[in-house]
């Protein structure tokens, strides 16, 4: 839905961290069964599907919205400043129920969306979210078309003063905004329209299984094979999935080419300049901040990734690689299996390094069931923290398998959880962050935990790998995510001439591939197919481009921190706190960093070149 309409943030599951679907699969992390791995507790939310308190609190919140229209509807013009904070606040109550339930049901679903009672459930609540918030609709409809003279005068009430960021965000898409018949009906429709398609979308992944070795498993097992150190299992685990997705293929285009038509038809009613605008505005950044990134990313593919891939194919004595050899371990130096015990102490104390008071909300998260660890069927790929609603507290999702890398996903996903405990203060509302500033907390916990991680190393093979492996996250966080971004742009802008045959996509998948990896890569024509498994281009169209703003920011963050600059725990702080009630401008400022800098984003890219230059020394 758009921003104009109440789209239930917390009930919506944010895209995961930077290698979409690399990493889950059926098996445990080492020295631990599955079954001992923890397991969220969803009871802060509800105790189960049957809870009765799902239907009284969703049956309230309906009688509650219809008195709210029947109260304020066509009569917010008439109100003062004190009455205007005081029916937003009514409104952002009632909201915050149905996040609840949605962001229950949003979370039985990621953890098994295999299970027909859950989708049948998920697809129930969000049908009755979408119900209950037609009676919602009108008020930011009105907000909108409030007199900016009046409304300057009443914010002069400290009431409506307190509101400002959430009157500021969503008064961005007046210019966008529909008539209300309309608005109202892309809100009903939504639920068997780009919901449905993405339902599909999950539902098909969690269903298909890749044949290795004569055994049936789901996708995300036969992707994480594409990280074992055996040759011979990553190139069977590329061609198989290849097969699978090919074999499926007709089904992901025909996803790929609807939602893509739907957004542009959207688009269109509400008159975005291009198919990244509507992003970017929710993002509250300007496009031309966001061209600047993906510019500067691009122009430094070779100095980046065409250059840390040459090393990689000749430290594996390859004079080519293949599609299955991005992710490949170092050879010589086999990355050591990390029980889940032991990654907790290694996160924690890096974090605990930084500052204790971030320690304590990180030790919060691991010594509660707040976190659901191990790979299972049916399960969500990749990672994600979900904010849930600030009555409750946020839920991790991991699949962690033991590796280094899932140390640092741990990380990733804290930082998020962090952040989102901070800024709960901020209230339903206003609590949630743009996606470019999200990922600041996530990767700047990376970073602690990388150096940490580094500092401890007394080894230099072990320390090369693990620069190595920092590179290559980086790399998959910045340029890779920057390449998913050409390839959705060129897709929708090709889209409005026409539906696109899977072959084509396929041809652009490749070019993306080709021009941000570079020459050492031989791409077999499998690989034309991997666009499918993506979540993102489905559930959060342009979101990728986050990642990259968030690391590189980081980067210019950390050397800001590195260089010993006096308060930064504090100001820091203080910067996730804010939640969503300050732009990147205005966060920023206390660092003296400025993202409209052209500069800004070559600063970021240089902190990954400086470590490809260590490699090259090594």
């Amino acid at each position: 839905m758009e921003h104009t309409a109440h789209s239930h943030r917390s009930s919506q599951l944010p895209a995961f961290a930077a290698e979409a679907g690399i990493v889950a699969a059926t098996s445990a992390a080492p020295g631990q069964g599955a079954s001992t791995l923890p397991r969220w507790d969803l009871s802060a939310l509800y105790a189960s599907m049957e809870d009765p308190a799902i239907k009284q609190d969703l049956a309230q919140a309906e009688q509650q919205a219809k008195d709210f229209a029947a109260r304020y509807q066509g009569k917010l013009a008439a109100l003062n400043g004190a009455e205007l904070a005081e029916a937003i606040r009514t409104c952002e109550a009632i909201e915050e129920v149905l996040g609840k339930a949605g962001s229950y049901a949003s979370l039985l679903f990621a953890a098994n969306s295999s299970d027909p009672a859950i989708s049948r459930f998920s697809q129930s609540i969000s049908e009755k979210l979408t119900d209950i918030s037609t009676h919602l609709l009108f008020f930011t409809l009105e907000l909108n078309r409030l007199d900016e003279a009046v409304l300057a005068q009443n914010m002069q009430d400290p009431a409506l003063a307190h509101w400002k960021p959430f009157l500021d965000d969503t008064r961005l898409f007046r210019p966008h905004q529909l008539s209300d018949e309309v608005e109202k009906v892309l809100l009903e429709k939504s639920v068997t329209g780009a919901q449905s398609w993405c339902r599909l979308f999950d539902e098909t992944i969690a269903a298909l299984r890749v044949t290795l070795d004569g055994t049936d498993m789901p996708v995300g097992d036969a992707l994480n094979r594409l990280s074992d150190s055996d040759r011979s299992v990553r190139e069977k685990a590329g061609k198989a999935v290849g097969k699978v997705f090919g074999d499926n293929v007709r089904l992901f285009a025909l996803i790929t080419n609807t939602l893509a038509k739907d957004k542009s038809i959207s688009d269109g009613l509400r008159h975005y300049a291009r198919p990244t605008s509507s992003r970017n505005l929710s993002n509250m950044v300007e496009d031309e901040v966001v061209d600047a990134l993906v510019s500067a990313v691009r122009e430094d593919y070779p100095r980046l990734a065409h250059r840390y891939y040459a090393l990689k194919a000749k430290w594996m004595g390859l004079d080519k690689l293949e599609h299955w050899d991005r992710n490949a371990p170092l050879p010589g130096c086999e990355d050591r299996k990390i029980p889940w015990d032991e990654a907790k102490q290694i996160v924690q104390k890096a974090y605990d390094g930084f500052d204790p008071r971030m320690g304590k909300v990180i030790n919060t998260f691991l010594t509660h069931p707040w976190i659901d660890v191990p790979p299972a069927p049916g399960k969500s790929p990749g990672a994600f923290a979900h904010p849930t609603v600030p009555s409750a507290h946020p839920f991790i999702l991991l699949n962690y398998h033991g590796r280094t890398r899932d140390v640092m996903t741990l990380a990733h996903e804290l930082g998020h959880g962090v952040h989102q405990v901070l800024a709960a203060k901020q209230g339903y509302f206003q609590s949630n962050t743009p996606l470019t500033l999200a990922e600041t907390a996530s990767v700047f916990g990376e970073m602690l935990t990388f150096q940490s991680l580094l500092d401890a190393e007394t080894d230099p093979a072990r320390k090369r790998t693990l620069l190595a492996g920092k590179v290559e996250d980086m790399l998959n966080t910045v340029v890779r995510q920057i390449a998913f971004y050409e390839f959705e742009t060129r897709v929708h802008d090709e889209r409005k001439s026409g539906e696109l045959l899977p072959e084509r996509l396929g041809e652009i998948w490749r070019q993306v591939q080709t021009e941000s990896l570079g020459p050492i890569f031989n791409f077999t024509p499998e690989y034309d197919v991997f666009w499918a498994y993506i979540p993102h281009f489905i559930h959060s169209p342009f979101y990728v481009y986050a990642y990259a703003f968030g690391d590189c920011l980081v980067n210019a963050l950390y050397g800001v921190f590195s260089e010993g600059a006096p308060g930064f725990q504090d100001k820091y702080i203080a910067m996730l706190e804010a939640g969503g009630t300050k732009r990147h401008k205005e966060l920023l400022a206390p660092f003296g960093l400025d993202a409209s800098d052209p500069g800004f984003w070559r600063k970021g890219l240089d902190v990954i070149s400086g470590f490809i230059d260590q490699l090259e020394q090594a």
